[in-house]
């Protein structure tokens, strides 16, 4: 295998000047790095320069509507968003009451295995790697589906909404199979309450006597809202888009991306930031001292500690430079849940990290732009307060993802192989998110 590698190495490296000679890109980024314009979406829109060009706060858009103002809302009015949210993102609009009471209870109801499925699919065969046993059930609905290979847009929005709501069934009953038949712990198959919210239900799920608080619950809802949708230019929802385009099902399509999501570079950063935090908390001998954090932050960066890839976890994005929008909004209930789990000093502790990570980027690295917590830095923070094992990290971003993928592969059913009008240009000023009392006047 090390001579077949070395052959490898040897005749595979293309010389960087090439990708400047012909204008190619590296994948979805420009050769320093930057996030490029992958193609046009009406499903959400990301700023991170103003008209001038100069770097701005960033700014998420679904659908027009800044994020910001969307979970201001529903923490202003105490109540879950999740389907709601996933309403606008499928259909592009805000549903009134009465259309928004109908769609939850046709996710409920859809919220629901063949018989025997978790049985003869899910516990027959178990492995740690979560993503891949989700795949792999994906695949086995497919044999369930007479329609499978349907391509209306009619049956593939009933298949999406299928797995929108069964995406948290697939994903924590292969952790329970997996815990269970590996780890040697008490096996548990809790089944859905049609009554609770989809951020309940994983809960209510995961956790053996099924209990759970109302701000853990509502912090969830609004972990799965912000990794719900950015554009169509991450490597995930990118797939979706060439996949969908070759006229392949559901299934294969979402798989596609469930593939490519996984990767340490997409989805799975999120436990590398965790894992890259405990690494320092254990290796330093006071929290408290910001020179000694700086010095240890600055050996990560030079591959001489943690996993000695020279990566600061949590930290930078393709497109934004000065703020994360989804980081921004996330870590307001971050310092409420940890006030509720007792976690100050370890809360404490992440507001360093992410305050001093930049200086030391800056200071080692020569950056084209600038360099801030993203919404993965927080969110598995997140996930370690609501006690979710690392293996569901992952499977979690799967869950709010499947929502915005299939919003892209409906747009793109729609839109190959015929001109595709002008994408419209959001409008910052102009369009809002309003109370659902507004929406019924």
């Amino acid at each position: 295998m090390n001579k077949y590698t070395e052959k490898i190495k040897k005749n595979s490296i293309i010389p960087l000047d090439f990708y400047q000679q012909y204008d190619v890109k590296k994948g979805l980024r420009d050769v320093n790095g930057k996030g490029v314009l992958a193609g046009l979406t009406n499903i959400s829109a990301i700023h991170s320069f103003d008209d001038n060009g100069d770097p701005m706060a960033g700014i998420l858009e679904y659908r027009a509507i800044n994020i910001k103002d969307i979970s201001e809302h529903l923490k202003a009015e105490n109540r879950f968003g999740f389907e709601e949210i996933t309403y606008l993102l499928l259909f592009g609009e805000l549903p009134t009451l009465e259309e928004l009471t109908t769609f939850t209870q046709e996710l409920a109801a859809k919220r629901q295995l063949p018989k025997d499925f978790v049985r003869d699919i899910i516990l027959e065969a178990t492995s740690c790697d979560i993503m891949n046993s989700i795949s792999r059930s994906i695949l086995s609905l497919a044999t369930f589906d007479s329609k499978a290979s349907e391509m209306t847009l009619e049956n593939v929005l009933d298949q999406s909404l299928c797995l929108i709501a069964n995406f948290p069934l697939l994903a924590i009953y292969a952790y329970q199979a997996y815990n269970h038949y590996e780890n040697g712990k008490s096996l548990y198959i809790h089944y859905p309450d049609e009554n609770l919210t989809t951020a309940q239900n994983i809960l209510r799920l995961l956790r053996p006597d099924k209990q759970f608080s109302d701000i853990e619950a509502k912090v969830l809802d609004l972990a799965l809202i912000l990794h719900m949708e950015h554009g169509g230019g991450n490597n995930s929802t990118f797939t979706t888009h060439v996949v969908t385009s070759s006229g392949t099902d559901t299934y294969a399509s979402v798989v596609a991306s469930l593939s490519s999501l996984k990767g340490s570079k997409h989805g799975g950063a999120n436990i590398q930031v965790a894992k890259m935090l405990d690494n320092i908390w254990e290796n330093i001998s006071d929290p408290s001292d910001e020179a000694e954090i700086s010095e240890y932050l600055r050996r990560i960066l030079n591959k001489e500690a943690f996993d000695r890839q020279g990566l600061i976890y949590g930290m930078g994005h393709a497109i934004y430079s000065v703020s994360d929008p989804r980081a921004e909004v996330l870590k307001s209930y971050v310092k409420e849940l940890a006030e509720e789990k007792g976690l100050h000093d370890e809360y404490n502790f992440y507001k360093k990290i992410e305050r001093l990570a930049p200086q030391v980027i800056a200071q080692e690295r020569n950056m084209y732009k600038g360099v801030s917590a993203n919404v993965d830095f927080y969110s598995g923070f997140v996930y370690q307060m609501l006690g979710l094992p690392e293996e569901l990290y992952t499977p979690l971003f799967a869950i709010a993802r499947i929502v915005g993928w299939s919003a892209h592969r409906m747009e793109e059913m729609l839109n190959m192989n015929k001109i595709i009008r002008p994408a419209y240009e959001s409008v910052l000023t102009t369009k809002k998110y309003k109370k659902i009392e507004d929406r019924n006047a």
